[in-house]
């Protein structure tokens, strides 16, 4: 709940700052589909290698399908976007 909390609350304060992304990573799969409400408009990306998170004794997988499904459950249309965040593919 914190972390969502801390979402809604960024999304409200940072409204200067256009993309907050609700991370799967750390979180995992079914609080990013809460993230989304909370204010998160971006999941970031599958990734190939993750270290970091992984070390700290964290394991999230996923496949770009199941991003994708969890987006549309979500109420939420997916979007592939470059690092600019220019729209690349509409799923």
């Amino acid at each position: 709940m914190e972390y969502l909390k801390t979402l809604a609350i960024s999304r409200m304060f940072l409204d200067n700052i256009e993309n907050v992304q609700a991370s799967w990573v750390t979180q995992g799969l079914k609080v990013l589909q809460l993230g989304l409400r909370f204010g998160g408009n971006d999941v970031g990306s599958v990734m190939l290698e993750e270290n970091v998170v992984k070390a700290a004794g964290t394991s999230n997988c996923t496949t770009e399908e199941e991003l994708r499904r969890i987006i549309r459950d979500a109420g939420f249309q997916p979007v592939q976007r470059d690092t600019l965040y220019r729209t690349m593919y509409l799923n």
